[in-house]
């Protein structure tokens, strides 16, 4: 039998003579709960943020874009494409056109990027999850869907005829060009809906016809700027990425989703390992009380050592004693803090407690991962602080008692 082990788990739940001890061990275990919990809940918190403000972009991005590695454009033909739709992996593909355009509306103007996307991107990017009021634009035709914010810039509704929209593209050359007019090429259009993805997408993109971009930036049939594709559930995009670049003549620049938004990941990341260890901090700070209170044990339990030596134990025996007891205070109580915090992130997914809005809960969400970053940082710093409290038992202080 492990003695020291044995002995230590009778401390645990047995209480000492010295109220004051008993108290500072409750506040001690108290703190601890308080820390764990709250580090769960903080880390459950951020994680359905992360996943609620990259809802967004899952939304508006594809699973892969292929843009031009150098230039604005590249060719794509009918060979090229029904090669890319063959490849293992690939579900549907669009091409489309970007360009920065001049918008002018009943004298308010302002800069966002055309977009220009044919039949079949619908069958890339989920449109309608898009759409926040009226119709997506008909093929052919010179309509165009805005984004909120830019309509709100442009104070611009849907289906007004009385006073279209006026889209303006510089004309490529060089030279000067006495006429101002005929240095933009222009386009009248109706706006037949409004998107909502999020603030700086709704206010930098216009959707319209590739056939209407192409004629408004003067680009011939299939010069296109990229092309986004969309992956079987199943399909790696690394993978697919690697198969798609032997196809392309010229060189190109193939991005994942993760990719495309590569300086937001960082950013959540970053913040997600700054609040890890803020709370990781408060937990340290909570495991002095758990020192404090063993050494206070150690101070009250001095006649028991002395027993417990003539009975044999060794002074690292008795080190042990209250490097288990330590361990197994921190442990208990975080378990508990732990069981804590995921019932509180659990109601807080049932009943909404905090809003955002007041039709908007705070997003949280509860991951297996998060548990075990909290369990492994509590045992850790547990073992560290029972390290450091039971150091106090020392061969000199055996002495004097």
């Amino acid at each position: 039998m492990n003695t020291p082990f044995y002995i230590a788990k009778r401390y645990l739940w047995s209480k000492s003579n010295n109220n004051a001890i008993n108290k500072i061990t409750r506040i001690a275990a108290i703190g601890v709960i308080v820390a764990t919990a709250a580090l769960y809940i903080v880390l459950s918190g951020f994680a359905g943020l992360r996943d609620f403000s990259l809802s967004f972009a899952n939304v508006f991005d594809a699973d892969l874009k292929v843009y031009p590695e150098t230039g604005k454009t590249f060719t794509s033909d009918a060979s090229l494409r029904q090669a890319i739709l063959k490849t293992e992996g690939v579900l549907a593909l669009s091409e489309i056109i970007e360009e920065r355009v001049y918008l002018n509306f009943k004298g308010k103007n302002h800069i966002a990027t055309i977009k220009g996307v044919d039949a079949r991107y619908g069958s890339v990017v989920p449109i309608d999850s898009m759409l926040f009021i009226n119709d997506w634009f008909r093929q052919g035709e010179n309509e165009v869907v805005l984004g909120l914010t830019a309509s709100v810039k442009l104070s611009l509704g849907t289906y007004d005829y009385s006073e279209l929209l006026e889209i303006y593209a510089p004309k490529p050359g060089t030279g000067q060009i006495l006429d101002p007019t005929q240095a933009f090429r222009k386009e009248r259009v109706v706006v037949t809906g409004i998107y909502n993805v999020n603030e700086e997408v709704d206010d930098t993109f216009l959707f319209a016809d590739i056939d209407l971009a192409r004629r408004l930036l003067g680009y011939d049939e299939n010069k296109v700027s990229g092309l986004e594709i969309k992956l079987d559930p199943g399909a790696e995009p690394e993978e697919v990425k690697e198969a798609l670049a032997k196809l392309f003549g010229n060189p190109v620049d193939i991005k994942t989703r993760l990719q495309q938004n590569d300086a937001l990941y960082k950013m959540l990341n970053t913040e997600n390992v700054a609040v890890y260890l803020i709370f990781t901090l408060v937990l340290i700070i909570a495991l002095f009380n758990v020192i404090g209170a063993i050494i206070m044990m150690i101070l009250d339990k001095k006649g028991n050592l002395k027993t417990l030596q003539n009975m044999g134990l060794l002074g690292s025996e008795i080190r042990k004693i209250f490097y288990y007891h330590g361990f197994l205070l921190t442990a208990v109580s975080g378990v508990i803090g732990l069981a804590l915090g995921f019932i509180i992130v659990w109601c807080q997914l049932q009943f909404g407690w905090v809003a955002i809005t007041p039709t908007l809960p705070y997003p949280v969400k509860p991951t297996v991962l998060n548990a075990l970053v909290v369990l492994v940082t509590m045992l850790v710093l547990g073992l560290i602080a029972a390290n450091i409290a039971s150091r106090n038992v020392n061969e000199k202080m055996l002495a004097k008692i």
